[in-house]
């Protein structure tokens, strides 16, 4: 739901010298944390570069991606609650144009990579998964345990991000609910998954009816939407931006930075902006992902402490958001895109003054919070993604 930003300038409008710019600044103690964040992260993406330059880069799309998240209040489980309860689709509109978004630059990179559809070869790690029986109990898992714990993924990272205990409990319980997937991952395998259909559209349609078709059915969702709002009377516009009067070019400046650092961004805008980066994630290595990197993180402590799954069956020949044995060491590319997304989150809420540690005042909340990440950890695991994943 749209939350009203402060009012508050980014900096002092007294004086247009560089000097009174950095007083002005320096007087805002948000900013000067977010700056020494950005420092921080300016050294870690160094320390990850100097590993491997993969780790550089998807440290720089993970904070992005974070920054985004919590600039723009993304939240997949808000915009369905919303729609529904409230008659306002706010985020779910956002959700509809960054679909629409990485459709486009997803089906261009999948016709080059297999250009004659008749092969029956798929692309590399486009997350063309089997469906069955596992894929709905893993969605209606999942969504159920969003409920419970008050957020999905992408919600749960950027409320990391500005100090959400709870989201933090939530994160950790679905961390331990994937590797729960994981010891029953064989018999998931043996009852629905290995015999699962794996459907990727161009193989049925060509590459341009398969785009087609993905647009037009985003088009008529997206209108359906705008139906539901004006039948309910509940259109929620995004709040307006006051900034001061642009007379002097480092007003200009200033009401830029507030406009990118402080006011709040329309979820169309973070929509279009997140389904971009998926895209350039995609070019790069493989799509915005998360729920393989907890695999990977909770199956190898487990296999460290000597109380691991065991083999999985199958893993191996399937791409993208599937459980990971956790063999590849502690420093992975991923890792460095799910941490980068928590910390781009903070940098942002530094910076717009929205950190605040906040501890639920009801005990239960931590209980909702663990079991809701658990039931979604279990979901995502053998569902094979999640909301940011598959």
């Amino acid at each position: 739901m749209a939350q009203a930003r402060s009012a508050q300038p980014a900096v002092s409008p007294a004086n247009d010298s560089f000097l009174g710019y950095l007083t002005g600044f320096l007087k805002f103690p948000n900013l000067v944390w977010g700056a020494v964040a950005i420092a921080i992260a300016i050294g870690i993406y160094f320390f990850a570069n100097s590993n491997e330059a993969l780790m550089g880069t998807f440290w720089v799309l993970g904070l992005t991606f974070g920054f985004v998240l919590q600039r723009s209040r993304f939240c997949f489980a808000s915009g369905f609650r919303d729609i529904f309860l409230l008659s306002h689709g706010r985020n779910i509109k956002g959700i509809i144009i960054g679909m629409a978004i990485a459709a486009v630059g997803f089906s261009a990179l999948m016709a080059r990579q297999v250009p004659n559809t008749a092969l029956g070869i798929l692309p590399p790690d486009a997350n063309v998964l089997p469906i069955g029986w596992h894929t709905v109990l893993g969605g209606l898992l999942f969504g159920f345990g969003m409920v419970v714990a008050g957020g999905c993924v992408s919600g749960s990272i950027y409320r990391m991000g500005e100090g959400y205990v709870a989201s933090w409990v939530s994160f950790f319980g679905i961390t331990f609910g994937v590797l729960a997937a994981a010891f029953t991952w064989n018999w998931w395998w043996e009852f629905s998954i290995k015999d699962g259909a794996r459907i990727w559209l161009p193989h049925l349609i060509g590459h341009a009816g398969a785009l087609a078709v993905t647009l037009i059915a985003l088009v008529v969702l997206y209108l359906a939407v705008m139906w539901w709002e004006s039948r309910g009377g509940m259109v929620v516009p995004d709040h307006p931006f006051t900034g001061e009067p642009e007379d002097s070019f480092v007003a200009r400046v200033r009401n830029i930075v507030k406009r990118i650092f402080v006011h709040g961004w329309p979820a169309l805008l973070g929509g279009a902006i997140l389904g971009g980066l998926n895209f350039v994630s995609y070019v790069i290595a493989r799509p915005w992902g998360f729920t393989g990197e907890l695999s990977r993180w909770s199956i190898g402590i487990s296999n460290g402490l000597g109380i691991g799954p065991g083999e999985l069956a199958g893993v191996d020949a399937l791409p993208g958001c599937t459980l990971e044995l956790g063999n590849d060491g502690v420093l992975h590319f991923m890792l460095f895109l799910v941490i980068g997304m928590i910390y781009g989150s903070f940098i942002a809420a530094l910076f717009s003054g929205e950190f605040k540690i906040r501890v639920p005042r009801q005990r239960v909340r931590f209980v909702q919070a663990a079991g809701g990440g658990l039931i979604m950890g279990y979901g995502a695991g053998i569902a094979m993604g999640c909301t940011i994943g598959a």
